[in-house]
């Protein structure tokens, strides 16, 4: 399954990969179902996410993966209840071949939203859609989104593992659950958004010492990020963006930083979406900015989910008793945002996303709502150079423009930074570990493709239907196995009588 993420990213895999992990459940007990379900989601995630033990060492690498791991475990005893129980109450073949596989991919993919989600609000990482963006079914995702391409592709890979079980393959009939499914899921093209325009967008990768353990001295960052702008001073722009992390001192509060924004604009003649580390009262928050010249931060979004034991430490005393030396490398406690995410600039609605926000559905959902025509994504990567963290975010944001039907400006301190057509081809790019500039005219979009349409929905009926689902089946079966238990002591003493 690691082979279908980035770096690699053969898409193909996981048509091996997830039914090889459905094979592994089929017919074990719940003890069985427990250790494949934890050796899947520990030999996944701790390659997946290993760029985590980058800097900081193996216990949050192995804190993260082992957790993913347990989670996983647990959702691997709802499939093993799956493949028990539903040929019990649908016996017959269309049972196995359809609803079974149905009743599967639904978990499947209730296993991702759960991971997604909780504890601590999750962390979305390892889906299934994603892999798909360089593939042929990336353009399923903007009817379903990638929680229902996840679904899809795993009711495929289910289908096709009950017409072998079957063992009828010359009952062409047998196929046509799965050859079927295929063929929609090749065949269907992306949804239709409508051209509204462009918007000429410079956008600054400074590739500056922005990591945690960077050695910088105060405004090191800025600089960086001053310095690769150079060769856009002149040029013609509707808007300059720079990443995450481009500022280290707050615009909003330092007077010095809020004159140097203000001089830049001024040459460039145009606004600038800007991002800093701001203070509030006592609060602190990971802040993307519209700054204008002569009249400062004419609009704020503050991250909705900042990170946990990265930009926050939840449960603080526990953690810092356990370990109180990588505890106490996080001093700030970013507080979650609770703004829109879309900026207004000059009449054209920008889509929002910072950093590990783009992983998350309901950011994306509710700048689409709000009427986003282009998405504009500041990230950081530093912290994550020399591994594939960077591309498999990068994968993420693709995803987001086949979703959406928009097109999506994804600009990192250090790279890799890209512009991406709403069909989730490239643009432009910057390579990582390298200062440089774009200057790209982003086509701007209008109309919510279903994806955006129906995506909460999807979630709740993939999630809590299936679900429900389960439970329906588990009691189903065992009413039809407690009548043969009650009538076996019968039939047995009749025929002795006889």
């Amino acid at each position: 399954m690691t082979l279908a993420f980035p770096a690699v990213g053969w898409w193909a895999m996981v048509f091996l990969a997830v039914p090889l992990s459905l094979v592994s459940i089929i017919g074990r007990r719940w003890g069985g179902a427990l250790l494949v379900g934890f050796l899947y989601g520990a030999a996944f995630f701790l390659v997946n996410v290993s760029f985590t033990a980058r800097y900081l060492g193996p216990v949050p690498w192995l804190a993260l993966s082992l957790l993913e791991a347990a989670l996983t475990a647990v959702a691997g005893l709802l499939l093993m209840w799956a493949y028990r129980w539903t040929p019990r109450v649908l016996p017959g073949r269309w049972g196995r071949l359809i609803v079974l596989p149905m009743l599967v991919a639904g978990l499947w993919t209730m296993r991702e939203q759960w991971l997604g989600s909780w504890p601590y609000g999750g962390f979305p990482w390892g889906r299934i859609g994603v892999t798909q963006v360089s593939g042929p079914l990336a353009p399923v995702a903007s009817w379903v989104g990638m929680s229902g391409l996840t679904f899809l592709v795993v009711l495929f890979c289910a289908a096709a593992i009950e017409y072998v079980r079957l063992g009828r393959a010359r009952d062409l009939r047998t196929a046509l659950p799965a050859v079927g499914l295929l063929l929609v899921l090749v065949v269907v093209p992306a949804f239709p958004t409508t051209a509204a325009g462009s918007m000429r967008v410079g956008s600054v990768q400074g590739n500056g010492p922005a990591g945690y353990f960077d050695q910088r001295a105060a405004g090191d960052l800025l600089d960086a990020q001053l310095s690769a702008t150079v060769p856009l001073i002149g040029e013609d722009m509707d808007v300059l963006l720079w990443p995450e992390g481009g500022i280290d001192s707050d615009p909003t509060a330092r007077a010095a930083t809020a004159a140097t924004l203000d001089a830049l604009s001024e040459r460039l003649d145009a606004p600038l979406i800007v991002n800093a580390a701001t203070t509030r009262g006592d609060e602190f928050f990971n802040t993307s900015i519209l700054w204008r010249a002569g009249e400062g931060a004419v609009q704020t979004y503050d991250k909705i989910h900042p990170v946990p034991f990265g930009e926050y430490v939840p449960d603080r005393p526990v953690f810092e008793a356990l370990a109180p030396d990588l505890i106490g490398l996080i001093g700030r406690e970013y507080t979650p945002g609770r703004t829109v995410p879309v900026f207004d600039v000059d009449g054209v609605a920008v889509g929002l996303a910072i950093c590990f926000d783009v992983i998350y559905d309901d950011v994306i959902w509710a700048a689409a709502d709000a009427g986003a025509e282009v998405f504009m994504f500041q990230t950081n990567n530093a912290d994550f150079r020399g591994t594939d963290e960077n591309l498999q975010q990068l994968a993420f944001a693709r995803m987001r423009a086949v979703e959406t039907g928009r097109a999506v400006v994804n600009i990192s301190t250090v790279g890799t930074s890209q512009v991406i057509a709403p069909d989730g081809s490239v643009i432009d790019g910057l390579a990582a570990d390298e200062a440089g500039a774009m200057l790209t005219d982003v086509p701007l979009r209008t109309g919510l493709t279903p994806a955006m349409v129906i995506g909460p929905g999807v979630h709740v009926v993939l999630g809590w239907g299936s679900l429900l689902a389960l439970g329906a089946v588990g009691v189903l079966a065992r009413l039809r196995v407690s009548p043969q238990r009650k009538t076996a002591p019968s039939r047995q003493r009749n025929g002795a009588a006889r």
